[in-house]
């Protein structure tokens, strides 16, 4: 049985031809997220803005009523710009609130706000289903929201480490930039459609991290190898070369991974639509900074095959003898 082949073995696709333009895009990219982000802000979700949370169905009815939703919460004496958003079906809503001060010292002052929404909206919908009830305080979204930063940051440097260590430097620089322009591009995305940004988000872009680094580890294994080999090779050849060696394993990674990923985007949960939409894009731009920003800076940092393998001895001499390379 002839076995499926996605990319052909005598692929020899010329993507360092077009590194400078795909380079130039992608800076803009990094710099219209992060004004995004500047601009628009993030949604924080309860877990990094505080507040308490409530998930609320009205059962019976086609759709939610949200301006009259937001109505009835903002005539309670304790609550201030409650934010109503519909989650799921078009009959299920989100309502989100701030909780004042005197909150973060009586522990029941969130179950008596959930109570006090509870029966205003109940007394004009009797058939209302409580969801679910999520509260968290100004201190600890603090808290959270300087954790999730630092373990973003932690990941990141962690992995040019990494990199450095097993390659060279300018290999770990490369990985770094191509990070950095993944978890842009998925806060941009985040800041530009305003979806939820909560604790979710941050195990989303984590994994992002961890399938970019992957991919950039294959195509920078591949490109040391091919250095070694081929000694004379100009290096936007190399890396030309290297990419197209790799390409199948990419494609093949990337089209299962979607395989898993497109239902639950489009059929999933909308309590997983967040999540999975930043895997999805990170799918996308972890593959793309793989090829046309980890691997064309390292011809701009000036690695060439006598940058750090050794010259060769007698003994690779006779090796490559040995397999007919001359």
């Amino acid at each position: 049985m002839k076995l499926l082949k996605l990319v052909p073995d005598d692929t020899n696709i010329q993507f360092l031809k077009w590194r400078v333009p795909f380079f130039v895009f992608s800076l803009f990219l990094i710099l219209g997220s992060w004004t995004l982000v500047a601009v628009n802000g993030l949604n924080y979700g309860v877990d990094f803005a505080g507040g308490q949370e409530i998930r609320v169905t009205f059962v019976g009815e086609a759709e939610a009523p949200v301006a009259e939703i937001r109505e009835t919460v903002d005539a309670l004496p304790a609550v201030e710009n409650p934010i109503i958003q519909r989650f799921g079906e078009p009959n299920q809503v989100s309502i989100r609130v701030a909780l004042p001060d005197e909150a973060e010292g009586d522990p029941e002052f969130a179950n008596r706000m959930t109570e006090d929404i509870t029966a205003a909206l109940e007394a004009d919908h009797p058939q209302l289903r409580i969801d679910g009830v999520d509260s968290v305080s100004g201190k600890v979204s603090g808290e959270f929201r300087s954790d999730a930063a630092f373990a973003l940051l932690a990941a990141m440097i962690a992995v040019a480490i990494y990199i450095w260590i097993r390659f060279e430097w300018q290999f770990g620089v490369g990985a770094l930039f191509a990070l950095v322009h993944d978890v842009s591009v998925a806060l941009g995305l985040f800041a530009l459609f305003q979806l939820e940004f909560s604790l979710q988000i941050i195990a989303a872009i984590l994994a992002i991290i961890g399938y970019s680094l992957n991919d950039t580890i294959v195509v920078y294994d591949r490109i040391r190898e091919n250095l070694k080999k081929y000694r004379k090779m100009p290096l936007p050849e190399l890396l030309d070369l290297s990419v197209n060696e790799t390409l199948a394993r990419t494609v093949m990674t990337s089209l299962t991974l979607l395989v898993a990923l497109l239902p639950l985007l489009f059929f999933g949960p909308a309590s997983l639509f967040g999540l999975v939409a930043a895997i999805t894009v990170g799918l996308g731009v972890g593959t793309y900074s793989s090829v046309y920003l980890a691997a064309p800076l390292l011809i701009w940092m000036g690695v060439t095959s006598k940058s750090f393998v050794p010259d060769e001895t007698a003994t690779d001499k006779q090796d490559r003898a040995a397999r007919g390379e001359v």
